[in-house]
């Protein structure tokens, strides 16, 4: 492990740590520590830490996973943009995180910083970075949508004030269902396959994102936590987190990158929420919150 490599593990451990104590602290639970290593002699080799929260008082499931890995060729969903890099032997290491709140008031939210390092043939190693956090509510609330945005703009000012225009689009277009012609949810900042800031510019720009999480999440977590819901406000929530499956398992990069390469599944699926729901065409009566979520929040738009 170079040099380089070592400081953005040290970085990405760090974090880790970081965001469990003080969620821990908030929710008054504990997250257990699963340390893993891939067995000798599969394709992909590596280890991971997986710190998972289940059942709590804030947080019905909240998991965030540090993985490094390593693997004799890319997977197609890491270069599709990249076609040079095709079969090249990589390194990959990331945090990421799903947490599924246990009050329908309180917002869904998704964070992942990464960095990964491919040596072509014959070449020089190339690294890249990606990340981002989008925020996912059931009930929404435009002071919350505001913070959370201004929050990620503040965290890439300083690179360039291009970048949060940049990646709030990204994030919108990336974060969106096709299959249903809907958005994931408010939307947040994205970017993948970054390095035109150098390696050193692109690391602490990856870095400003992964320390802005929480100040972004963690306000709205406090105002929202205790307020009083009932059996239909569950059942939304339910519902809606069945899209949020359906966008892991049909769309995300990420996961299909970790599944094709032959990561570990269990850590893989750490965002999946604990319970959810289906129903076959399920309408909401207009003027109610529920619709307004689809009219007003589960549209692109500007928040800061």
């Amino acid at each position: 492990m170079n040099s380089q490599t070592q400081s953005v593990r040290d970085y990405l451990t760090d974090l880790q740590d970081r965001i469990t104590s003080t969620v821990a602290m908030v929710d008054g639970g504990r997250f257990v520590v699963d340390r893993w290593k891939k067995p000798a002699g599969e394709r992909l080799q590596g280890q991971g830490i997986t710190q998972i929260l289940e059942d709590g008082q804030v947080f019905e499931r909240a998991g965030c996973g540090f993985s490094h890995v390593s693997g004799p060729s890319l997977p197609p969903s890491a270069t599709q943009h990249r076609p040079e890099l095709s079969g090249a032997p990589f390194e990959a290491m990331g945090v990421s995180l799903v947490f599924h709140p246990r009050n329908p008031y309180v917002p869904t939210v998704h964070m992942n910083v990464r960095m990964i390092a491919a040596t072509p043939a014959g070449g020089e190693t190339v690294c890249w970075f990606g990340g981002g956090m989008d925020l996912t509510p059931y009930y929404g609330f435009d002071e919350d949508c505001a913070h959370f945005h201004t929050t990620c703009k503040g965290a890439l000012d300083p690179f360039g004030v291009d970048k949060y225009p940049r990646f709030k689009k990204w994030c919108d277009e990336y974060f969106y269902l096709k299959h249903r012609d809907e958005q994931r949810g408010i939307g947040g900042v994205f970017f993948d396959d970054f390095s035109e800031l150098g390696f050193d510019g692109s690391f602490a720009m990856m870095a400003s994102v992964g320390d802005a999480f929480l100040d972004a999440y963690l306000p709205i977590v406090d105002r929202r936590k205790n307020t009083p819901y009932g059996e239909r406000e569950r059942s939304f929530q339910l519902y809606r987190r069945g899209r949020y499956v359906e966008f892991n398992l049909v769309w995300d990069r990420g996961t299909h990158f970790g599944l094709q390469s032959g990561g570990r599944s269990e850590s893989i699926l750490l965002s999946m929420p604990p319970l959810v729901s289906w129903a076959y065409n399920r309408q909401t009566k207009k003027g109610t919150p529920e619709d307004r979520l689809y009219r007003h929040f589960l549209v692109r738009r500007e928040w800061v």
